[in-house]
C-alpha cells in the first residue's frame, strides 16, 4: 500500500491518514489499542501525544482510518480509465479482488477489526463505514444511479464483501483460492440479481397504461 507522507506541519486529519495503515502493521500485535497508534507515531517520528489525540483511543476511529485508507489505494490501484476498459462484471471482480489484495499484509488486523466492528455498539457505525465502501467501489465502477437500484446495489455489494471477508480472514489455501472461489460465485449471484431486476424493469416499461388506453378510446389519434 502507498502510504501518505507527512507535511512540515501536519493537521489532525493528514495524521490520521499516515497513521492508520501503519497502525493496521501493529495492530497485529498491539490490537486496534494506543499501543498501535505509539508504535505507528514512532516509526513516522510524530510526538506519541499528538498521535494519540488523532484516535482519542478509539478502537473504532482507527479501524474507520485504515479501511479509508484502503478505499483511497484502491482508486489509485484502478483508475477510471482501467476500469472503463471491462465489463461491468470484470468490473465488480477487479475491485473485490484488488480490495483483498490490499488488505492481505494485515489479516490479522482484519480479524481483530471484524470483531471490534461485529460489538452491538459498533454495529451501526460499522454499517455506515461498509455501505461507504459499497458505494465507492459502484462509483469507481461508473455506477450513476440515483433511484432505487442505487441502494439495492449497494446492499448487494455490502453483503458480499461482508460474507467474502468472513471467508478471507480465514483462507488457508494456495494464494487464497478459496476465497477467489467464493468471490467469483457472489458475483454470479450479483450478476443474476442485477439481470433479474433489469427483466423487472423492462416488464414495467411495456406494461400498457390503462389511463392512456382509455384516452385513446375517447380521443382516437
Amino acid at each position: 500500500m502507498t502510504e501518505p507522507t507527512l507535511a512540515e506541519d501536519p493537521t489532525l486529519d493528514e495524521i490520521r491518514a499516515a497513521l492508520a495503515p501503519r497502525i493496521a502493521c501493529n495492530a497485529a500485535f498491539d490490537g486496534w489499542s494506543a499501543a498501535a497508534v505509539e508504535s505507528s507515531a514512532a516509526e513516522l517520528g510524530l510526538d506519541p501525544d499528538v498521535a494519540s489525540l488523532a484516535f482519542k483511543g478509539d478502537a473504532m476511529a482507527m479501524v474507520d482510518g485504515w479501511i479509508e485508507s484502503v478505499d483511497l489505494e484502491l482508486a489509485r490501484r484502478l483508475p477510471a480509465e482501467k476500469l472503463n476498459a471491462m465489463k461491468i462484471r470484470d468490473r465488480i471482480t477487479a475491485l473485490l479482488a484488488t480490495r483483498l489484495e490490499i488488505m492481505n499484509p494485515d489479516r490479522e488486523a482484519l480479524r481483530r477489526a471484524m470483531a471490534i466492528m461485529a460489538m452491538p455498539q459498533n454495529l451501526v457505525r460499522a454499517a455506515k463505514i461498509g455501505w461507504r465502501s459499497a458505494d465507492r467501489m459502484w462509483r469507481l465502477a461508473g455506477d450513476t444511479a440515483s433511484d432505487f437500484n442505487h441502494y439495492t446495489k449497494r446492499a448487494t455489494l455490502s453483503a458480499v464483501y461482508g460474507s467474502t471477508l468472513s471467508v478471507f480472514v480465514n483462507d488457508e489455501s494456495p494464494d487464497c483460492d478459496d476465497t477467489r472461489a467464493f468471490l467469483d460465485r457472489r458475483i454470479d449471484n450479483v450478476m443474476q440479481f442485477e439481470k433479474v431486476k433489469a427483466q423487472a424493469r423492462a416488464r414495467k416499461d411495456y406494461v400498457p397504461s390503462l389511463s392512456r388506453f382509455i384516452g385513446r378510446l375517447r380521443y382516437p389519434a
